[in-house]
């Protein structure tokens, strides 16, 4: 697993994005220091992290993910429109000092080579039809609209890290999510979250009333 991806990656912070293997990601690129950051990795091996920044004094959280540049175009107003391809999360074991704008990880991959075997060989032995009418009735009730006809075309990793992803949910659970090893725990941790917010809900309107 170490030996295929890159130990030092450079990693784009970003707050309130919590990014997945297997799901796409597009971005918006015109700070310099970013400019900079993608042009290095499309240069090179196409490889970069996403790891979500915390509030305070410029941390970070210690699990992202690793992502390859899918598709790059140039906008004539000098901005960097790009596709980033999630592979594999990784964790932070330290922080490189460098002479660039952006910054650069020491990073480990073991704890997750899961990730990047082939969908059929990742067991998942959850309860897919309660899990999918629970998440469908939380996802109707936030307004969020899914093409469930193009998301039943997923494979499981798939489908499980893209609704960890766009779930209606804090940026802490969707960090917790990421760091969820296995998929069978990452469909109990989505739903015990989804069970929290309708207990929530049903507890307010009873105050309420």
């Amino acid at each position: 697993m170490d030996k295929k991806f890159p130990k030092q990656i450079p990693v784009f912070p970003l707050s309130g994005v919590i990014y997945f293997p297997r799901t796409n990601l597009p971005l918006n690129i015109f700070e310099d220091r970013y400019l900079d950051l993608v042009n290095d990795s499309f240069r090179s091996n196409k490889l970069m992290g996403m790891v979500q920044s915390k509030k305070e004094n410029n941390l970070v959280y210690k699990v992202g993910c690793l992502g390859k540049i899918s598709d790059y175009q140039e906008t004539s107003d000098g901005r960097v429109l790009i596709n980033l391809t999630g592979i594999t999360r990784f964790e932070i074991t330290k922080e490189i000092t460098n002479q660039k704008k952006y910054r650069e990880f020491e990073v480990n991959y073991e704890k997750y080579h899961k990730d990047v075997l082939v969908p059929e060989k990742i067991a998942a032995a959850y309860d897919k039809l309660n899990f999918m009418e629970k998440v469908k009735r939380f996802f109707e009730k936030n307004g969020l609209m899914i093409n469930w006809k193009e998301f039943d075309k997923l494979d499981e990793a798939q489908k499980i890290n893209t609704l960890s992803m766009i779930a209606p949910i804090s940026n802490e659970e969707k960090q917790k999510l990421l760091e969820t090893i296995s998929l069978n725990d990452k469909t109990n941790t989505l739903l015990n979250i989804i069970k929290f917010y309708s207990y929530e809900n049903s507890y307010d309107k009873e105050t309420i009333q």
